[in-house]
């Protein structure tokens, strides 16, 4: 089953199934069509390596930096795999405090600890037949890492305070941003525990690494805002283009959502993207793209200036004829009288009779 058509259509209040494409309400947190914005090679190659780990019933290891689209990728190897009509359910690891998350995952029994009034189910059996997503899975205490251990060998959890065991169908989907290897070795994470949810694994690259993406998925977030369209400047692509992203696609999308708030009209101008954007793009080296027309200007003129102003000296060592260089310098309006002044625009050099050097003034 491919992975999930690039609709993005919301569910409309109520609805259960996508009148697109198909795909079915499985919680609440699921709000609209997973979609994918993916040119780059290595985007690509992900998502068919995707293709045929969504058929799996084995875990699964997300690896990337933080905003790199881990858990959509989740979503969306559940959405075309073989659970896809049972609940998917994401947790944070490392959002809920230590001492409640065994409760969180397994459940407790009444009576277990204070508060403990009633029997509560744990998310591994909210996710039954479905599939659960550990995020920030390197965050997980020690002694749950045990836990998950002995779900993931023996496929049965036991609720806090109880001495039943009860069994669990669920595919366990794991996340973070950071090197669990280098965890194990550092004694930070259990190996046993490593090597048995890194059946599968898929390592997401960073948005600065697929620049291809950069733009189709601006153009997107923009769509998705509900505001009146918006298009984005040429101006403002050099400057999402050449910014490095720390915080990647999820940035993007702020950042997006920044830029559709303030823009008084159809159009996004820089001055409508987040400071930070446009501040480290001009730092950068070069500032915004230049085109080969205003890079070859800046260096001709650089050398004329550089020869004191005669033509000859600057047509030889561009390696060009001083008529060809009179042209150029004529096309960026300032051609010079005679050799040695840089500044009377070509207008002036008309009214004082000027013209074109003579083709026997072109060097050999």
């Amino acid at each position: 089953m491919p992975l999930p058509a690039c609709c993005g259509e919301p569910f409309g209040a109520g609805t259960k199934q996508c009148s697109t494409c198909g795909h079915q309400v499985t919680d609440a947190g699921l709000r609209t069509c997973i979609r994918f914005e993916a040119r780059s090679d290595a985007m690509l190659a992900i998502l068919r390596r995707a293709e045929a780990i969504a058929k799996a019933c084995a875990p699964v290891v997300l690896l990337g930096e933080t905003g790199t689209g881990k858990e959509v990728l989740a979503r969306a190897l559940h959405h075309a795999g073989p659970r896809a009509a049972h609940p998917f359910v994401p947790v944070n690891c490392g959002a809920i405090p230590s001492e409640l998350l065994e409760s969180e995952l397994f459940g407790h029994v009444r009576g277990s600890f204070s508060g403990a009034v009633a029997d509560k189910p744990g998310l591994f059996e909210a996710a039954s037949g479905g599939t659960l997503l550990l995020d920030e899975v390197a965050d997980l205490p020690a002694p749950l890492q045990v836990k998950l251990l002995r779900v993931l060998q023996n496929g049965e959890i036991r609720r806090v305070g109880s001495n039943r065991s009860l069994d669990v169908d669920v595919r366990v989907m794991a996340a973070t941003h950071k090197d669990l290897g280098a965890l194990v070795e550092a004694g930070l994470f259990r190996a046993d525990l490593y090597y048995r949810i890194k059946v599968l694994s898929v390592r997401l690259p960073a948005l600065r690494e697929r620049a291809e993406d950069i733009l189709p998925l601006a153009r997107h977030f923009l769509d998705s805002e509900h505001s009146p369209p918006h298009r984005l400047a040429p101006a403002s692509e050099e400057f999402l283009v050449r910014y490095r992203w720390p915080g990647n696609i999820r940035e993007l999308s702020n950042a997006m959502r920044c830029a559709s708030t303030l823009a008084e009209g159809p159009m996004i101008e820089p001055h409508h993207l987040p400071e930070e954007i446009v501040r480290a793009t001009s730092t950068t080296r070069g500032g915004p793209f230049r085109t080969l027309a205003q890079v070859e200007q800046e260096h001709v003129l650089t050398v004329l200036r550089a020869c004191r102003g005669v033509q000859a000296d600057a047509a030889r060592v561009l390696g060009i004829g001083r008529n060809t260089l009179w042209r150029k310098l004529r096309t960026y309006g300032r051609v010079p009288l005679r050799d040695g002044d840089l500044a009377i625009p070509a207008a002036p050099l008309l009214e004082h009779g000027g013209g074109e050097p003579s083709p026997r003034e072109e060097p050999n």
